[in-house]
C-alpha cells in the first residue's frame, strides 16, 4: 500500500507538466523554450511579410478554363546566299592560261576601277613584259654599249690624233660668227640637255651604279630631285629648239657643196674641203637634234601627262621612244663637246666669244668667209 503511494505521488507533477505543454498556455506567462521568429518571409511575422507577385496580372484560377493556344506563324521560304569560291577556285584557267588566251588577240585583261584613269584596272597586259624587258634589258645594255663606246671612241681619237690644229696657225685676226642671242640661246639648250641627260641616266642606270655608292636615302633624295629638274628644264629645252629653227634653219639647208665635203672624206678628209657656214656634219647634227628633240619633248610630255594616252600601251610605246631616242642623242652630243671643246682648235672660241680666228674660219668654212669678206666690201663701198 505505501508503495502504490509513492508511485501516485512521482507522476503527480510529469503529468501536471504534459497538460500545461498541450494546452499551449505559458507556465508563468512566458514558453520555457522560445525561438526567434524571422521578420519577414511567408507565413512569418504577419501578413505584410508574404511573397509579392512578379506580375500583375490576375492570376488564373486553378480548374478554370485554359486560353486557347496562339497559332504558330507560317514559315517564309528564304533562299540561301551562297558563300563566294575561293580566288583560286573561281576559274578553271590559271593567269598564263587567260594571258596566253588575250595576247592572240592583242588584248589585255581588264577590272572595273570608279577613277577616270582607266589604264588603273589594267590587271594583266601581255605588252607589259616586252615593255619590261625593254626597260631592264634592252635600254640598260644597249644604252651603256652605246655611251661607252661614244667615249671609248673619242678617246681613242683624241690619243692617236690629237686635237685638229690650225694649219696655218693663229693669223691674229678674228671674224665674228654668232651673235649674242644665238649663244644665249646655244647654251640655254646645251645647259638644258646635259642636266636633262643626266637625271636621265640616273633613272636607267642610278639604282644599280650610284645607289650602292651613297645609299638609299640620298639616293632617293636625288632621285626625286632630279625627276622634278628633269620635267621643268625641258621647257627651255623646247623653247630654245623652236629658236634654233629661226636663226638656224636657213645656214643649215642642204647643198650640192655639202655632198662635195662629203666625198672629199669629210671630217676625215686631207686638208679641208670647201663648206658654207656649217659643214655636212654640222647640218647633219642639227636637224637631227631637231628631230630627236621633238620626240623627245612629245613622248616626254605624254609620260608627264599620261591622261592624254588611251591605254598603258600606248604609255609603254612613249616610254620605249623617249628612252632609245634619248640614248642616241646623248651620244650624238657626246660628240659634238668633243669637237667643240678639244678636238679642234679655236671652235670653241665661236661659242665662248662669238668670234673666231680668221685662218680657222677660212679652213673651216672657207665658202662662208668669202660671203662675208664680199659683204664688207660692199658694205664699206656702200659707206664710201
Amino acid at each position: 500500500m505505501m508503495r502504490l503511494v509513492m508511485a501516485l505521488l512521482l507522476l503527480l507533477p510529469l503529468g501536471g507538466a504534459m497538460a500545461q505543454q498541450g494546452s499551449g498556455a505559458p507556465a508563468g506567462g512566458a514558453p520555457s523554450v522560445q525561438s526567434v521568429a524571422p521578420e519577414v518571409g511567408a507565413g512569418r511575422g504577419g501578413t505584410n511579410n508574404a511573397d509579392q507577385p512578379a506580375t500583375t496580372d490576375p492570376a488564373t484560377q486553378t480548374g478554370g478554363a485554359r486560353p486557347a493556344p496562339i497559332p504558330p506563324k507560317p514559315r517564309v521560304a528564304v533562299e540561301p546566299i551562297p558563300a563566294p569560291l575561293p580566288f583560286t577556285s573561281r576559274v578553271d584557267t590559271d593567269a598564263a592560261a587567260l594571258e596566253a588566251q588575250h595576247a592572240e588577240n592583242g588584248g589585255v585583261i581588264n577590272g572595273a576601277v570608279s577613277i577616270p584613269n582607266q589604264a588603273a584596272g589594267i590587271l594583266i597586259q601581255p605588252q607589259g613584259r616586252d615593255w619590261r624587258g625593254f626597260r631592264t634589258r634592252i635600254l640598260s645594255i644597249a644604252g651603256a654599249v652605246i655611251l661607252l663606246g661614244t667615249v671609248f671612241i673619242l678617246a681613242g681619237l683624241y690619243l692617236l690624233r690629237g686635237p685638229q690644229r690650225i694649219d696655218a696657225g693663229r693669223s691674229g685676226r678674228t671674224i665674228h660668227r654668232y651673235g649674242l642671242f644665238e649663244r644665249m640661246n646655244h647654251w640655254m639648250v646645251a645647259v638644258s640637255f646635259v642636266l636633262l641627260g643626266l637625271t636621265g641616266l640616273n633613272i636607267t642606270f642610278g639604282r644599280a651604279l650610284l645607289r650602292p655608292v651613297i645609299g638609299p636615302e640620298a639616293f632617293t633624295t636625288l632621285t626625286w630631285t632630279g625627276q622634278a629638274v628633269h620635267q621643268f628644264l625641258s621647257f627651255p629645252f623646247v623653247v630654245g629648239l623652236m629658236a634654233m629653227v629661226v636663226v638656224w634653219a636657213r645656214d643649215n639647208m642642204p647643198a650640192r657643196v655639202d655632198i662635195a665635203w662629203i666625198k672629199a672624206g669629210g671630217p676625215m678628209a686631207k686638208g679641208h674641203p670647201p663648206a658654207g657656214r656649217f659643214n655636212a656634219a654640222q647640218k647633219a647634227l642639227y636637224w637631227f637634234v631637231l628631230g630627236g628633240g621633238v620626240l623627245v619633248a612629245v613622248s616626254g610630255y605624254l609620260l608627264m601627262a599620261p591622261g592624254l594616252l588611251d591605254n598603258v600601251t600606248d604609255q609603254q610605246w612613249a616610254h620605249v621612244l623617249h628612252g632609245a631616242m634619248a640614248m642616241v642623242m646623248i651620244a650624238a652630243i657626246l660628240g659634238h663637246i668633243y669637237i667643240g671643246s678639244v678636238g679642234a682648235e679655236g671652235a670653241f672660241e665661236a661659242m665662248a666669244t662669238g668670234r673666231v680666228d680668221y685662218n680657222y674660219a677660212r679652213e673651216h668654212h672657207s665658202l662662208w668667209v668669202e660671203d662675208q669678206v664680199a659683204e664688207a666690201r660692199r658694205t664699206a663701198a656702200g659707206a664710201d
